[in-house]
């Protein structure tokens, strides 16, 4: 289902509100599952076991975007997730490269990639948005403070949410004027992205304001340092945290929720959906 569809879809009682993007890392660094799925026949498999679990996208990435994380050439980059994109083309899950360099973009759109999701929001390659546009595939725009290594140094902001939209609004305007066509367009908002706490629950305490940007939100939140500030849980027990933030998400409006762990996510979506639709 297209950002279009997605966007005027029926939210009629029982309809399916929103997508799950399933996380393949094929990074050594990831803040949760780093070197994992390094090689690339356990990456394909934790693929395959994620469409099997109800994911409609798979996004893989070969760059860690963690606080503090270096960064790594297009040449190392591709030879991480093009094995793995060409693997998993025979798989009912769409497939997404998660990436902010044009190059990548476009060797993993020939190797069957139907979305681009840039955490840069086509700020970091100045020849991503035209690629985009080009090809006609959808886009993800991410609200990112600064870069991975610098964005959760003391972050700041008069208004999180409405500078947040600001951004968003900019960066959709942008993306049109290059070619990307507008109903081909996601936003999200960054959660852990260059935000405190108090900036995470604002966002999604107050998501439904993003909506009225006119596209679909994909809101992450799976596993991320703001639930263990809460409730105390290290990186890998944080599941319960991710399905409370995503449901809440959920009833915000977002419209695509990105997870590590699908199978978990999916059950709870589909009773907070049948709730939220009766």
């Amino acid at each position: 289902m297209r950002a279009a569809e997605v966007a005027e879809g029926d939210r009629s009682a029982g309809a399916r509100r929103a997508r799950l993007m399933g996380v393949v890392n094929v990074t050594p660094d990831s803040f949760s599952d780093g070197g994992l799925f390094l090689d690339p026949e356990r990456a394909i498999g934790h693929g395959a076991e994620l469409a099997e679990a109800g994911a409609d996208v798979l996004d893989v990435g070969g760059e860690s975007t963690r606080p503090g994380a270096e960064g790594v050439s297009a040449e190392e980059e591709l030879a991480r997730v093009l094995p793995v994109l060409e693997g998993l083309g025979d798989r009912r899950a769409e497939l997404s490269i998660d990436t902010s360099k044009a190059p990548v973009a476009a060797a993993a759109i020939d190797a069957g990639a139907a979305i681009v999701n840039d955490v840069t929001a086509f700020r970091g390659d100045p020849e991503m948005a035209a690629l985009c546009g080009e090809h006609e595939v959808e886009v993800v725009l991410m609200h990112m403070l600064g870069t991975p290594r610098t964005m959760q140094v003391d972050p700041a902001y008069d208004d999180v949410v409405d500078e947040v939209k600001a951004f968003l609004a900019e960066r959709i305007e942008l993306a049109v004027a290059a070619g990307v066509s507008e109903e081909r367009i996601w936003v999200d908002p960054g959660i852990g992205f260059g935000k405190t706490l108090e900036h995470n629950l604002q966002l999604l305490a107050r998501l439904g304001e993003l909506r009225e940007l006119g596209r679909p939100i994909v809101v992450g939140t799976s596993r991320k340092s703001f639930i263990g500030k809460i409730d105390g849980s290290p990186v890998e027990e944080r599941l319960g945290g991710t399905i409370a933030s995503s449901v809440i998400a959920l009833a915000g409006g977002a419209e695509m929720l990105r997870v590590h762990d699908v199978a978990e996510v999916a059950e709870a979506v589909r009773v907070a959906e049948a709730i939220l639709t009766a």
